[in-house]
């Protein structure tokens, strides 16, 4: 029986976190060139670390409990 290696992506594009946060690629595209989202550039694409996108949405999600208190 063989095991299959699960690889982690160390980065994500920025079309791999539209599809995670349910946005729109040209959303998504808005929130790294705002910084918003934090990226860096590697060539001529944008990527971005797993923690990134959680700090994105641990702060939009801490901002909509403030407006809701």
């Amino acid at each position: 029986m063989t095991t299959a290696t699960v690889i982690q992506p160390k980065w994500h594009t920025t079309a791999e976190v539209a599809a995670m946060l349910g946005f729109g690629l040209s959303k998504t595209k808005m929130l790294v060139l705002t910084g918003e989202i934090r990226s860096v550039k590697v060539g001529r694409n944008r990527k971005i670390l797993p923690s990134w996108v959680d700090e994105y949405v641990e702060r939009i999600a801490s901002e909509a409990e403030r407006w809701s208190a």
